[in-house]
């Protein structure tokens, strides 16, 4: 049943745009980017599990609102912010005849929002680009604020621009059908705003912990809401980070990203190395006597309420440290700032390596299923 909608106003002079949040509006969605964008095509980016059914039901909700509209499906999970599957969407969108008066529009969890968005910022030297999160860590975090990207192998989110979305729809309901594991990886970024923001948020969050565990809607609404509304505020006071306010959001991060990329990008779900890299940046404070211990133990206390791993894994220090020095958040390579495969109902895949480079995109045979939209698989 469809709520009535929280709408957050991203003020960014030219730039500015809404994040409408509510249950059940998904279907609307190719009416709320009509009334954003006169754009005639439209290319939703989406994974592999996200595609059946949100994809293809943002689609067809485009076809109704007068878009004509192709779907890219890249295979789910971080290996796909990689080179190879940008270069491949980036020879689809031209084989497709997508132009600047084109829009591309993410339907997916974090991996596809910073993959497509920085398809949108790179394609033709930029074209407008619409967020539609599907995962609790999306919604809150990664769809807001126009930070977009891919990874190389030695760091995450090396490649990257600053691109605004036009507009971030999100339908909370979608949450009910995300898997656990995904869930609790969100509820990281949650807890990080209680953190660095709001410390009344953050005693909503302990208190509230039976409704988080249980995805109770009221609660889901609420979180979402006020994480968009909190990073919003960080966005508009600083968004290139150039002021060092932003730099807030990164609590936990440089930890975060050199756990990732030691462990291979394939081991931990984001926001599972959010938590632990929460714990550490916290348990670092407290030896710089920068903040008292008790905020360690609450903080410890609701991760693992929320099922979250605190505990680092067993990696290499040595490649950890390398890791955190090579972060984009470190200065000149030495000082560390601790902040409190593609598918449009065509199918492609790679080259073999015989014939081109590995992770190009092969030639596409269109196929004979009839439908309202296409759909490609590339890698």
């Amino acid at each position: 049943m469809d709520s009535e909608p929280t709408t957050v106003h991203v003020g960014l002079s030219d730039r500015a745009y809404d994040i409408e949040i509510s249950a059940g509006n998904l279907k609307n969605a190719g009416y709320f980017i009509r009334s954003r964008s006169d754009a005639q095509y439209a290319v939703v980016i989406t994974d592999e599990n996200v595609d059946d059914p949100h994809a293809e039901n943002v689609s067809d909700s485009l076809l109704d609102a007068d878009f004509d509209a192709d779907i890219l499906v890249v295979e789910a999970g971080e290996p796909s912010k990689s080179i190879s599957v940008a270069e491949g969407l980036w020879e689809n969108l031209m084989d497709l005849g997508t132009d600047r008066k084109s829009i591309i529009v993410a339907v997916g969890g974090g991996v596809v929002g910073d993959l497509a968005g920085f398809i949108a910022a790179t394609y033709a030297r930029g074209i407008p680009f619409f967020q539609i999160p599907t995962t609790l860590l999306a919604q809150v975090d990664s769809s807001v604020g126009g930070k977009v990207g891919i990874n190389l192998p030695s760091g995450k989110n090396m490649v990257g621009a600053f691109w605004q979305p036009n507009g971030v729809l999100i339908d909370t309901d979608v949450l009910t059908t995300l898997p656990d594991r995904e869930y609790r990886a969100g509820l990281a970024e949650v807890v990080k705003y209680g953190v660095i923001q709001d410390p009344e948020f953050f005693a909503f969050l302990e208190n509230h912990i039976e409704g988080l565990n249980n995805r109770t809607p009221e609660v889901m609404r609420k979180i979402v809401a006020r994480s968009c509304e909190l990073k919003a505020e960080v966005v508009l006071s600083d968004e290139r980070e150039t002021t060092g306010h932003r730099a807030i959001l990164n609590f936990g991060h440089t930890f975060c990203h050199a756990i990732e990329t030691v462990s291979g990008y394939d081991q931990l779900l984001h926001g599972e190395a959010v938590a632990m890299g929460m714990v550490c940046a916290a348990r670092l404070a407290v030896s710089m006597q920068r903040v008292e211990q008790s905020l360690v133990t609450r903080l410890r206390n609701l991760l693992q309420q929320l099922k979250l791993p605190v505990s680092v894994p067993t990696l290499d220090p040595d490649a950890l440290l390398e890791a955190m020095q090579k972060d984009k958040k470190a200065e000149h390579g030495t000082s560390l700032r601790v902040a409190d495969t593609i598918r449009t109902r065509r199918t492609c895949g790679r080259r073999p390596a015989s014939t081109g480079s590995a992770g190009s995109a092969g030639p596409c045979l269109l196929d004979p299923r009839l439908g309202a939209h296409r759909e490609r698989k590339i890698g």
